[in-house]
């Protein structure tokens, strides 16, 4: 391989490993919950998942979240691979058994996935300096990632079980009628029931905006579906702000303005409909079925 050639596959390794953490930052630890490719894979497998049907919906989270772990995995494999290839056989000193004239790039890759998975079989090891101290952190990635791998899987269901549970609520409320009901309570009883709807919105809001992967999960029934129940929140805000009770309708307020910046943030990183709160909710229960 010529030097400008070895020069172009260690820049292309380099960035492809680059690439990879930064995408794992932005999907675990940036505010934003989503990099641009992990929110890719998650939108590819679910498009592709929602024409499996219901079956199929009920597995794009995980199958999204597993694609994801792996595209992650293969970038920084291959990405050190292009590094190593180079480099090969100059550079390193082969155990009794290993080849040792014209390695391919597969040789590479196997050296990579020993190095990134921290098995170290010994039987190909740097000689040069520089990849002494490089290939170790190739092996720090490699922990580090089975690491952040599973975090995001474990921080994944609390955020599920708490939509899942808002969807829970208002599909009971519905059961009960309690929009028509709700200027035959007490005040204070429409008010702190509205506003345990609210604080519920508003964590489910953070939830979408920092666990985006979570959108992407298919729910187990109609009554555990938020695309199907919210819309009640909807009506239930607007009921409230046609009570005679001042608290109540502060509260209808506080949950119609929790609902518009849910709808808000659904269109902005998922829908892109452009439309008005009733239009993103409709278009949220059709996306969600």
């Amino acid at each position: 391989m010529s030097t400008a050639a070895a020069w172009v596959a260690t820049a292309a390794g380099i960035v492809m490993v680059v690439v990879a953490v930064w995408d794992v930052f932005h999907t675990m630890w940036h505010p934003s919950g989503q990099g641009r490719l992990s929110g890719g894979v998650l939108s590819l497998v679910w498009r592709v998942c929602r024409r499996l049907g219901v079956r199929g919906r009920r597995l794009s989270g995980p199958a999204g979240m597993v694609m994801v772990i792996v595209t992650w995995a293969g970038m920084v494999l291959l990405g050190w691979a292009l590094v190593y290839w180079p480099r090969l056989p100059e550079s390193f000193s082969y155990g009794p058994g290993s080849p040792v004239l014209d390695p391919t790039f597969l040789d590479a890759v196997y050296l990579s996935a020993v190095t990134v998975a921290t098995l170290g079989y010994g039987d190909i090891v740097p000689v040069s300096p520089v990849l002494r101290l490089v290939m170790p952190l190739e092996s720090l990635l490699g922990f580090g990632l089975l690491t952040a791998a599973v975090s995001w899987v474990l921080q994944v269901y609390p955020a599920l079980t708490r939509r899942r549970s808002l969807a829970l609520r208002l599909a009971t409320l519905q059961r009960t009628d309690t929009a028509d009901n709700l200027d035959r309570m007490h005040p204070t009883t429409a008010a702190s029931l509205l506003d345990g709807v609210t604080d519920a919105i508003c964590a489910t809001h953070l939830d979408y905006a920092q666990y985006a992967e979570t959108y992407y999960f298919g729910d187990p029934s109609p009554e555990t579906s938020l695309g199907a129940t919210v819309g009640y929140a909807r009506r239930l805000g607007r009921a409230a702000q046609m009570c005679g009770s001042v608290d109540a309708r502060q509260a209808g307020a506080s949950l119609t303005s929790a609902i518009r910046e849910l709808a808000r943030v659904l269109d902005e990183q998922y829908l892109r409909t452009g439309s008005d709160v009733d239009g993103v909710l409709a278009a949220f229960r059709e996306d969600q079925r």
